[in-house]
């Protein structure tokens, strides 16, 4: 499949690569990363990387803005995402042919060509794999710029190298990026460096979030809260994790309430969550995986089914 991704790759013009909504480190990584290696192996082609831009990745890099008219006769790529729904921008069926690329399972089976692998830490370490095979078949380079993006795009899906998903590959692959010229700590400190009015939501999260015996967390985020600490729902996003550092913790849900809708983010330290984010329209890898509730006694029903699948773990 790899081989067939490049070779149509090499027959196209244009080519527009499309990632998914409410974007993470993997997302402009895979996206943006492998904008950077197309142009530098195919330096006559115009290669477009779109989607609303996140200004808490802009230390990573800037998406694209196109016409339409760009889309006629072009190859469409789409990195990291799993549902068409969750597409960024969704002129992606305006091209000629479509590609998925993708590590989360394949539920939702789009695109003439796909080429899925759920052992992928990262779809960022899946374009380095597809930027290995472009070497042996067609003499690819892999340029500074394009390394630095698949670092951060790993680093980030992996927590760090502290995920489960994290593999030997994944180390390897790594350590290959980092021989390539680029500031590992500007990626870090983009990533991990955060402004007060986070961490002392972070205190907030910490001194408020409730716990059952059997290891099942929640914690709410209401839109007057997040007002009050002066932070927008992408930034909260950012403070998911931390509660896996809790001693006795097995899974936990973060509730950041939107306008309309309250974002469900699930993460887990062994029960499978993904299942219950399809439950409330959405999903993600086994470990962690996103969804989204329409009302507060909706977000209840997702903890009553958080706690069930600790309690029966």
């Amino acid at each position: 499949m790899k081989r067939q991704i490049i070779d149509t790759i090499a027959s196209y013009e244009t080519i527009v690569i499309h990632r998914h909504v409410r974007p993470d480190p993997d997302a402009y990584g895979s996206q943006i990363g492998l904008k950077e290696l197309l142009l530098a192996n195919y330096p006559e082609k115009k290669v477009y990387a779109v989607g609303e831009h996140d200004t808490s990745l802009s230390f990573l890099a800037m998406p694209d803005q196109i016409e339409d008219d760009v889309y006629k006769d072009a190859l469409v790529i789409v990195t990291d995402t799993a549902n068409t729904e969750r597409v960024d921008d969704q002129r992606y069926t305006k091209g000629k042919m479509v590609i998925k690329i993708d590590h989360h399972p394949n539920d939702d089976v789009y695109g003439d060509l796909l080429w899925v692998d759920t052992t992928a830490s990262s779809c960022s370490e899946m374009i380095y794999e597809l930027f290995e095979e472009g070497k042996e078949v067609a003499n690819w380079t892999l340029s500074d710029a394009a390394a630095r993006l698949l670092f951060g795009g790993i680093v980030g899906d992996t927590g760090r190298f502290q995920f489960p998903s994290t593999t030997v590959k994944t180390f390897k692959i790594a350590g290959e990026l980092i021989t390539y010229d680029f500031d590992r700590n500007q990626i870090f400190d983009g990533m991990y460096e955060m402004e007060r009015k986070l961490l002392n939501l972070q205190g907030y999260i910490y001194q408020h979030f409730q716990m059952d015996e059997n290891g099942a967390a929640y914690v709410k985020l209401t839109k007057e809260l997040l007002a009050e600490y002066n932070v927008v729902p992408s930034e909260a996003s950012l403070l998911v994790g931390c509660l896996g550092s809790v001693k006795g913790i097995c899974a936990w849900v973060v509730f950041i309430e939107e306008h309309s809708q309250i974002r469900v983010r699930l993460r887990s330290k062994g029960p499978i969550i993904n299942t219950l984010a399809k439950e409330f329209n959405g999903g993600g890898h086994p470990l962690a995986s996103g969804a989204t509730a329409y009302s507060w006694e909706e977000a209840d029903s997702v903890t009553k089914r958080l706690q069930e699948i600790c309690q029966a773990y």
